[in-house]
């Protein structure tokens, strides 16, 4: 019953598109390939202009290291690629990287939409590469040679290094940590692809809102994998709901058991601290609050309940990854309308929001004592501007306790604070749940978690992935 309950979970991945064609793959592959081309160019090209010694010509290079979901293994057909440009001590990022080597990939015919993010807490550019989504961040390493797969571990690239640099690695160390850390690699990427469709189709999958992000999911995923290593897929999804349906928060989840427990600041504690395995001093990022942090344990507690009869004869995968019904769970909810002039403001114009929703949920939670933030992002197709549209639930019966106006405002200064792109258009306003449009409402009951101007095939057919049942 175990295998049987196993193999139907990993068809159902299939099913949804989790598991990407050799087509994708190989286009990914590529893609990565030109990308590395095009860092080695533009290396030799910063060296020529900076006047270096002709030697450096000959030796001087960069590299590019994947991580994230495509460095884990478990992306799918619409993942963006998070790929880190590695160059040398010469190679700066405010004149090399976010000019030269902008300008060298804009001028690419396979290179669309790009544009830089320079005030986020990893500057990074964002770009379409013949179609893939990239998010490219850089790192300077105080050398003049960059081996193709360059060691992260090894202290005689990471001496002395800027603590720009230092962030931006700390993705690739964390991706080979884990990868080198679990005990199946193939299981752990199937346990991980089925927690991420979870999270996202339960709501508690955005970092930006104080969910989750992918790098939380991948350590408490290889967590479960390191303390069962025999385990079935499905015997280890149980495990993961019991496990951190009952885990004593905010105790740190700790991935290598070789490192002692590390000390805690008192400023820096978290709901959920979860241990960066590549460093026994450093923490995932988070941005969890009070409600959140319950939305989450409740999810928990729903999964645990769920999965702990899972080899009953009625046992039914689909009810565990079902779309949390946000409009039959809540009356109320606060719409945060954003538009911007064109397509390009509006993506960094929402991109720098989000950056700074954190702010506007601890708000909503003083106000209100709870808010949980729905991460999908609608759109208004008769609105006369490019616009995203969130709708973020909030406790019923309660929207006299709280003037949008005033909130909006506390909002807006908070987000006009080192802001350096065209300023688009914020607003709020409390709708109840029947007042909500009727394809947010619908929504609610699909499981398409992405916007919903996007049209997903969740038909296609594949041969199921070989993992460990």
């Amino acid at each position: 019953m175990e295998m049987e309950r196993s193999m139907s979970l990993l068809q159902m991945m299939v099913n949804e598109g989790l598991v990407p064609s050799a087509d994708e793959e190989t286009k990914r592959r590529n893609a990565i390939d030109k990308l590395k081309k095009i860092v080695v160019e533009w290396v030799k090209t910063v060296t020529y202009q900076r006047g270096l010694p002709k030697k450096y010509l000959k030796f001087a290079s960069g590299t590019i290291l994947t991580y994230g979901s495509y460095g884990l293994g478990v992306y799918n057909s619409e993942s963006d690629v998070d790929a880190l440009c590695v160059g040398p001590y010469f190679a700066t990022i405010a004149e090399d990287f976010f000019i030269v080597l902008h300008n060298m990939l804009a001028s690419r015919p396979e290179v669309s939409e790009i544009h830089c993010v320079k005030d986020a807490k990893v500057p990074l550019m964002r770009f379409k590469f013949d179609g893939i989504s990239i998010d490219l961040p850089y790192a300077r390493l105080k050398v003049i040679s960059i081996p193709e797969n360059v060691d992260v571990f090894n202290p005689f690239f990471l001496k002395n290094i800027d603590d720009t640099s230092w962030k931006s690695l700390s993705g690739v160390r964390a991706n080979r940590s884990i990868l080198h850390l679990v005990p199946n690699i193939e299981v752990f990427q199937a346990l991980l692809r089925c927690i991420k469709l979870w999270a996202k189709r339960r709501g508690v999958y955005a970092n930006l809102l104080g969910f989750f992000g992918g790098i939380h999911l991948a350590v408490l995923s290889a967590f479960i994998c390191q303390r069962h290593p025999t385990a079935s897929l499905s015997a280890l999804i149980l495990l993961f709901f019991k496990t951190f349906a009952l885990w004593p928060w905010p105790a740190p989840v700790i991935l290598q058991d070789q490192i002692a427990r590390p000390f805690i600041p008192t400023d820096k504690v978290s709901w959920m601290p979860i241990q960066l395995p590549c460093s026994p001093y450093e923490f995932c990022h988070s941005n969890i609050t009070r409600s959140t942090f319950y939305k989450i344990r409740t999810e928990f507690l729903r999964g645990h309940m769920l999965t702990k009869d899972m080899l009953s004869p009625d046992f039914d995968w689909n009810i565990l990854f079902e779309p949390f019904p946000y409009a039959r769970r809540y009356g109320l909810f606060v719409q945060i309308f954003l538009s911007a002039c064109d397509k390009d403001e509006l993506g960094d114009w929402v991109g720098w929001v989000k950056s700074r929703f954190r702010c506007l949920l601890v708000k909503l939670e003083e106000l209100l004592g709870f808010c949980d933030p729905n991460p999908t992002e609608y759109v208004d197709v008769d609105a006369s501007e490019p616009n995203v549209i969130f709708y973020w639930a909030l406790p019923t019966g309660r929207a006299d306790l709280i003037n949008t106006e005033l909130v909006e405002e506390y909002f807006l200064k908070s987000i006009d604070n080192g802001y350096q792109g065209s300023t688009g258009t914020l607003k709020l306003s409390i709708v109840k749940a029947y007042q909500l449009p009727k394809k947010v409402q619908s929504a609610c009951e699909r499981k398409n978690t992405k916007p919903c101007w996007r049209v997903v095939d969740g038909n296609r057919k594949k041969s199921p992935p070989t993992a460990q049942v």
